[in-house]
């Protein structure tokens, strides 16, 4: 009974050991640490304000022959807005094309003549907006913009005299109203930076001891391959931790991307995610030798599923079949969708079982895996 004792005790100790030599490591190399700590920010960074959907300080022409109080006001109210920044009047319709060509235009406001009198006795007025086709979403966001608030004129102007009766259509967005981009980015982003960080630096991890080839006396030693796989995760687990703790932080008081639901459940789903990842780089590090095939495969060949399958950036149910079936086994796909649904949505564990289901035994198979590579490679 007490060898029994010791003997796991001396188990305990060199479990330790292992760890505290992977910390060791970790800390004594600056890039590895820049990259699992400096990298998470940079990339919510990146995500959160450079790469936005939103369009914001786009430069305004108008072309008014007008020039009376209803088109000084719907010009007012665009000014006004952070969609636009009214840049100049135009003295004729052919400087509309040479605007355009010198880019230094973004919406041209065209309107019809003697517009406040047709709109109040015909109602015959007439608004074109002009915007550069080369970017196809940018221009049909700035006309959606801009129609909007001329809309809100008409409405006004509606309300201050009779009309018999009139049908007013009220759109809301539900989770997110204000329309930023960063409620659709941040759960995405987290999904990739956990599973890109965790996976390459375990696999590299692994492939480092292979490269000098101390991998060989650690599977030789007493320890048994659960232990060693287990010490060699560990430490990525609690630096994974600091980095969901730090996207989280940056999230809501930087992106100011609130946590709707629950906290414990989202940080449960998250460690559950982090295993999956942390099991998929062990797979990846027992089917290399090297660190620099290790960092080619469980960075840059995950980063384009991810970014294009994982449903980030691109619907998944918008894809065609034969995308549609390898994004199911895409772990970041279900974090994501778990993801949304308890960050962005505010639902409880209940919603997302499905989700963790899936997640966990990926996780088990993934596990599995590398315990039977390393095991083949002890025989």
């Amino acid at each position: 009974m007490h060898e029994k004792h010791s003997e796991r005790q001396s188990s305990m100790n060199q479990f330790l050991v292992f760890i505290k030599k992977e910390f060791y490591h970790i800390f004594r190399d600056r890039l590895t640490l820049w990259i699992l700590l400096g990298l998470p920010v940079l990339m919510l960074s990146l995500f959160g304000f450079a790469i936005t959907t939103e369009v914001k300080n786009t430069r305004m022409a108008i072309y008014d022959p007008s020039r009376d109080a209803a088109t000084s006001a719907i010009i007012n109210k665009l000014s006004a807005n952070d969609y636009f920044i009214f840049e100049r009047f135009l003295d004729n319709p052919q400087e509309i094309e040479t605007v355009f060509k010198t880019g230094e235009i973004g919406l041209v406001v065209v309107f019809s003549e003697n517009f406040y009198e047709n709109t109040v006795r015909t109602g015959d007025a007439k608004v074109q907006l002009i915007t550069d086709g080369t970017d196809p979403n940018t221009a049909i966001t700035l006309t959606n913009y801009a129609t909007n608030i001329i809309r809100a004129y008409q409405q006004e102007l509606a309300n201050s005299s009779y009309v018999p009766f009139q049908i007013v259509p009220e759109a809301k967005l539900l989770y997110n109203p204000q329309m930023k981009s960063a409620y659709n980015f941040v759960p995405g982003v987290m999904g990739m930076i956990l599973m890109l960080i965790c996976a390459m630096m375990t696999s590299i991890s692994i492939a480092r001891e292979k490269e000098k080839g101390t991998m060989e006396v650690l599977l030789v030693s007493p320890m048994k391959p659960l232990i060693i796989i287990l010490a060699k995760a560990v430490p990525y687990l609690a630096l994974s931790l600091v980095n969901l703790t730090t996207i989280l932080l940056f999230s809501v008081f930087v992106l100011k991307v609130p946590v709707a639901g629950s906290l414990a459940v989202l940080i449960s789903l998250s460690v559950v995610f982090i295993f999956v990842c942390l099991a998929l780089g062990l797979l990846i590090s027992t089917v290399v030798n090297t660190q620099l095939v290790a960092l080619l495969i469980s960075g840059v060949a995950l980063m384009a599923p991810i970014i294009l399958l994982s449903g980030m950036i691109f619907p998944v149910e918008n894809m065609p079949i034969f995308l549609r079936i390898p994004a199911e086994v895409i772990p970041a796909r279900w974090f994501i969708i778990a993801n949304k649904k308890v960050m962005i949505k505010g639902l409880g564990f209940e919603s997302i079982t499905r989700e963790l289901l899936i997640l966990g035994s990926m996780a088990v198979l993934l596990i599995t895996l590398s315990l039977k590579k390393f095991k083949n490679r002890l025989e």
